[in-house]
């Protein structure tokens, strides 16, 4: 891909972290999921060459950075195969949330192990009840001296079994009008009161899901991330760089699958040409790869304006490139499977899981037709329904 528009230092850390997935690649990414295993050691060796943390900052041991380059890692892993999805929520939003909005004390005691990989921290906001409207959170939270108690239920939570703690959105009591609005608190792994018991996905992934139950939470005062009256800022300063990460996700993998597409059209011969010499095969091709460009593209404006701390403007871009990475991501895995006929439904092209896994981009974090109602409502400025 074209990198005319990026920095020498980005193309540079674009070639080292491609160099870095290729050492691993698709074969590993499959084995750690047929063992169920994690992928400890490309995590462990991305920390220690200061990929991970490369959006933190560099007085915690991050790399002073921001989403431009982070996305950049998650990309050319998933270009590899092998994409390290906890990456999209360990530092891209916890890491952001504590590094933006934390208390000093938050930050000396996440930020450093986020930044090297020795800490990895889940985020649970959606809810079986309330899916993609963030406004029927019933999670609580209650003061009671100096703890805070919470209650509620979470649902589709990345990685919660590896995670130290969760950073969980929950919803206080406001003392002067009566209403409730979004809080984050960090709860560890081990709290009383905090279960998670596994769903059982049809998607091929390392990283396992998870519903999560809070039964009357006992927190300390700091485990509430920041000013209680923060709340909906806080809230947005995770979900943006989620949206940036969760284009990377989609873009790599669309990459991942039209490579290897490209490959096989090249040297499949069935008559006297290669397939790829065939325009049903190459021009479906071709439109891909210019999805993905275009993609990529928005996903470059939304993380240059999240680092420029353009908020506002950051989140109409960042959902606009999720919605076209997603999409571009699941045509480009659609046509690369289709390239290889039979063959792209095998074990050893290792293409047909892709399928399930290409739909990641499309329904999460937020799905299409959500962020469709936020470019015609925030965008075109056009009446709700709802």
């Amino acid at each position: 891909m074209s990198t005319v528009l990026e920095t020498e230092e980005h193309q540079a850390l674009r070639a080292a972290v491609a160099a870095l997935g290729k050492r691993y690649g698709r074969d590993y990414m499959t084995s750690v999921v047929r063992d169920g295993a994690h992928p400890g050691e490309l995590w462990a060796e991305a920390a220690k060459l200061g990929y991970l943390g490369v959006n933190l900052p560099e007085e915690y041991g991050g790399g002073g950075s921001g989403m431009a380059e982070l996305s950049i890692v998650l990309e050319e892993l998933g270009a590899a195969g092998s994409p390290l999805l906890m990456m999209v929520v360990s530092p891209a939003i916890c890491g952001t949330v504590i590094a933006r909005f934390g208390t000093d004390a938050q930050k000396r005691q996440w930020l450093p192990g986020l930044a090297d990989g020795s800490l990895i921290m889940a985020f649970g906001i959606t809810e079986p009840d309330a899916g993609s409207n963030s406004h029927r959170i019933s999670t609580t939270a209650r003061r009671e001296g100096e703890e805070w108690v919470l209650t509620g239920r979470k649902v589709f939570v990345s990685g919660v079994d590896i995670a130290d703690a969760t950073l969980i959105v929950g919803r206080t009591e406001d003392a002067r009008s009566g209403k409730l609005k979004p809080c984050l608190f960090i709860v560890p792994r081990e709290a009383p009161g905090f279960q998670r018991s596994q769903i059982d996905m049809e998607l091929q992934a390392p990283e396992k899901q998870f519903e999560l139950v809070l039964d009357e939470v006992r927190l300390p005062a700091d485990a509430l991330v920041g000013d209680q009256d923060a709340g909906l800022l806080q809230l947005f300063a995770g979900l943006n760089p989620e949206r940036v990460m969760t284009a990377a996700f989609g873009i790599g993998m669309g990459r991942y699958a039209l490579g290897r597409a490209v490959e096989y059209a090249k040297t499949r011969q069935v008559w006297k040409e290669p397939i790829g010499a065939h325009q049903a095969i190459a021009h479906p091709l071709a439109q891909a790869h210019i999805e993905l460009e275009l993609a990529r593209l928005m996903m470059q404006k939304a993380a240059r304006l999240y680092d420029d701390g353009e908020d506002i403007a950051a989140g109409e871009a960042a959902n606009m490139a999720k919605y076209a990475a997603g999409e571009a991501c699941v045509k480009a895995v659609d046509q690369a499977v289709h390239t290889l006929g039979g063959n792209g439904l095998t074990r050893e092209y290792g293409l047909g899981s892709l399928i399930t896994a290409s739909r990641v981009a499309r329904i999460a974090p937020v799905s299409r037709e959500m962020i469709l109602n936020y470019v015609s409502h925030q965008s075109l400025g056009l009446p709700k329904s709802y």
